[in-house]
C-alpha cells in the first residue's frame, strides 16, 4: 500500500464501509476488498482507480468531527480567495470554534449560520462545525441528534465547491485537498509539505 496512506492516526481503526454506512452513505466505485478493509487500503484502491470524488468522499466520512470542520474551513478559504476582502462569519466562526470547541462558540456558529444569506457559500462550514459531535448544536439542541452524516456531507460539499475554485486541472485540484485531509489525519494542520492553501492553520 502507498505511503500516502500510512499513520492516518485520526482515523478510526474500523472498517471504512462501516463508517460510510454510519454516515447514511457510500461508494459508488467498487473495489475486490473485503467488506473489512480500513479506510487506508479503501483510499489506495480509489486511487488506483482514479476515484478522486470517492476518496473526498471517504475522507470526509472518516475523518473526527473537530479535523472534518477544519478540513471544510479550509476549502471554505479557497473559496473566498485570499484577498477576500471580509471573511464570512459562517466560516470564521467554524474556524473559532475549531480553536475553541464548545457551546459558546458552536452557538455562535448557530446564530451565523441562522443570520446567513440565502447565496453565502460557506453555510456549509457552519453546518459541519454545528452538527460536529452528532447532536443539532449547542444547549437544549444538543438532546436531538443530527441527521445522520450531516456534518460528513457538508464537508464533503464544501470540498467538492472547492475543486472548481483552485486553478487548477480537477485531478490534481482533488490531490490538494486529498492530500489535506489526510494531513490533518495525521495530526497535522492542513498544510503538507511543499503544499499552499490560503488558511491560517
Amino acid at each position: 500500500m502507498s505511503d500516502r496512506f500510512a499513520n492516518l492516526k485520526k482515523i478510526p481503526d474500523q472498517p471504512a464501509m462501516r463508517l460510510l454506512a454510519a454516515a447514511n452513505t457510500k461508494l459508488q466505485t467498487k473495489t475486490e476488498l473485503p467488506a473489512s478493509a480500513g479506510v487506508p487500503a479503501v483510499l489506495a484502491e480509489l486511487e488506483k482507480a482514479g476515484a478522486f470524488v470517492e476518496m473526498l468522499r471517504l475522507m470526509s466520512v472518516a475523518l473526527p468531527g473537530r479535523e472534518r470542520v477544519w478540513w471544510a474551513c479550509l476549502a471554505g478559504r479557497d473559496i473566498i480567495g485570499p484577498d477576500a476582502a471580509e471573511v464570512p462569519l459562517t466560516l470564521s466562526t467554524a474556524e473559532h470554534w475549531v480553536r475553541r470547541p464548545g457551546d459558546e462558540t458552536q452557538a455562535a456558529v448557530k446564530q451565523a449560520l441562522d443570520a446567513a444569506d440565502t447565496d453565502d457559500d460557506l453555510t456549509l462550514c457552519a453546518m459541519t462545525a454545528l452538527y460536529a459531535d452528532g447532536t443539532l448544536g449547542p444547549g437544549e439542541m444538543k438532546e436531538m441528534s443530527a441527521p445522520p452524516g450531516g456534518a460528513a456531507a457538508a464537508a464533503f460539499g464544501m470540498n467538492i465547491m472547492a475543486l472548481q475554485k483552485l486553478g487548477l486541472p480537477i485531478p490534481e485540484a482533488a490531490d490538494v485537498l486529498i492530500d489535506r485531509a489526510l494531513d490533518i489525519a495525521r495530526g497535522g494542520n492542513g498544510k503538507p509539505k511543499g503544499a499552499t492553501t490560503t488558511a491560517e492553520g
